[in-house]
C-alpha cells in the first residue's frame, strides 16, 4: 500500500493511533502547531504525491480550531498534488444546526459541508450523523458509518432479555426502533418538551418499561440535561435500572456532574471524541473503540471495495 498514507489533527490522537495500529500503518508526518497569535501553522513533512490520503479529525471541542485545522490540512495536501483527498470525521461538528428552525439563522452543517468540498476533500468517512440528510448537502461522496455493530455487540455481552431501548425523543425513535429490532427487545419512546436549547424536560414514556432493564439510546450526549431528565422520568414508571449509550460523547458544561448525580448505572460511549479528565475520572462512563470498524473503512475505500455491509 506505498500509494496510501494516513495523517491526523490534533483533535483525537488517540483514536487516530488505534485506526493506525488496525491498519498497521504509521501515521504521516506533519507539523500541525499555532503561531503566537493563535493562527494554524500547518506543514506536511513527507512527499505525498500522487498519494491517497485519509486525514483523521473530529471537529470536537475546540470545535473551530480542528475545524481550520482540519480544511488547512486538506488544503495542504490538495496543494502537494495528493491523488485523492478523503477527511475521516468520527464526529461531524455543527451537525445541530441541519436546517432552519427560526428567521435570520444559518444552516451551519452546510457551510461546514461547503467548506471541506471547497478545501479540496474529494470525499468525506463519517459516523452518526445527526441527521442524515447532511450527506446530501456534500457535492462529493459521503459514507456515514454507524456506531451500531460496536454498542450493539456490547449490550447483547452485557444484558440479558428484560431489556427495553428507550429514544429520550420522538426525533430518535427510528434509531431506537432498529437497535431494539436487531436485539429482539421491546421500545419505549421519552415524550420531551423543549423550553430553549440545551434544556429540555421529560414529560412522559410512551411503552412499557416496568420491571425492565431501560437502555436509552441517543447519537449524541451534550449537557446531559435530556438525559438525566429522561433517566428520571424512565425509573419513576417502573424501571429496574436504567443505563445509556451514544456514538458521541461531546459532554459539554455539567454533564459529567450530571451523569454522575443521576440515577444512570452507566453511560456507554464511542471513541469518536476524546473525554476530557473529568469525564475520564467518572466511574460511570464506559467507552467502546470503533478504531477497528472506521479502519476497515478506509481499507475497503482505498482498495475500491464497498462498505456497505459497514452500514449495519
Amino acid at each position: 500500500m506505498a500509494d496510501f498514507a494516513i495523517f491526523s489533527g490534533n483533535s483525537n490522537p488517540e483514536l487516530a493511533n488505534k485506526i493506525s495500529d488496525y491498519l498497521k500503518v504509521p501515521l504521516g508526518g506533519a507539523k500541525v502547531k499555532t503561531f503566537s497569535d493563535g493562527e494554524i501553522q500547518i506543514e506536511i513533512n513527507e512527499n505525498v504525491r500522487s498519494k491517497d490520503i485519509f486525514v483523521i479529525q473530529s471537529t470536537c471541542s475546540p470545535v473551530n480550531d480542528n475545524l481550520v485545522e482540519l480544511l488547512l490540512m486538506v488544503d495542504a495536501f490538495n496543494r502537494s498534488s495528493a491523488r485523492r483527498i478523503t477527511v475521516v470525521i468520527p464526529y461531524y461538528g455543527y451537525a445541530r444546526q441541519d436546517k432552519k428552525v427560526a428567521p435570520r439563522v444559518p444552516i451551519s452543517a452546510k457551510l461546514v459541508a461547503d467548506l471541506l468540498t471547497v478545501s479540496g476533500a474529494d470525499r468525506v468517512i463519517t459516523m452518526d450523523l445527526h441527521a442524515g440528510q447532511i450527506q446530501g448537502f456534500f457535492n462529493i461522496p459521503v459514507d456515514n458509518l454507524f456506531s451500531a455493530p460496536v454498542i450493539i455487540d456490547f449490550i447483547k455481552e452485557n444484558f440479558d432479555n428484560n431489556v427495553v431501548i428507550v429514544s429520550p425523543d420522538a426525533g430518535g425513535a427510528e434509531r431506537a426502533r432498529a437497535f431494539a429490532k436487531r436485539l429482539n427487545t421491546d421500545l419505549a419512546v421519552v415524550d420531551k418538551r423543549r423550553d430553549a436549547p440545551n434544556e429540555a424536560k421529560a414529560m412522559a414514556i410512551i411503552g412499557d418499561v416496568k420491571g425492565k432493564i431501560a437502555i436509552i439510546l441517543d447519537d449524541m450526549v451534550d449537557t446531559a440535561g435530556t438525559l438525566t431528565e429522561a433517566a428520571e422520568a424512565i425509573e419513576k414508571k417502573g424501571a429496574k435500572e436504567v443505563y445509556s449509550c451514544c456514538a458521541h460523547p461531546v459532554l459539554s458544561g455539567p454533564a459529567v456532574d450530571r451523569i454522575a448525580e443521576s440515577n444512570l448505572k452507566s453511560l456507554i460511549v464511542t471513541d469518536t471524541i476524546p473525554l476530557n479528565q473529568k469525564a475520564k475520572a467518572c466511574d460511570k462512563i464506559k467507552v467502546l473503540s470503533i478504531a477497528d470498524l472506521v479502519g476497515e473503512a478506509i481499507v475497503r475505500s482505498h482498495r475500491g471495495d464497498s462498505v456497505t455491509s459497514l452500514f449495519v
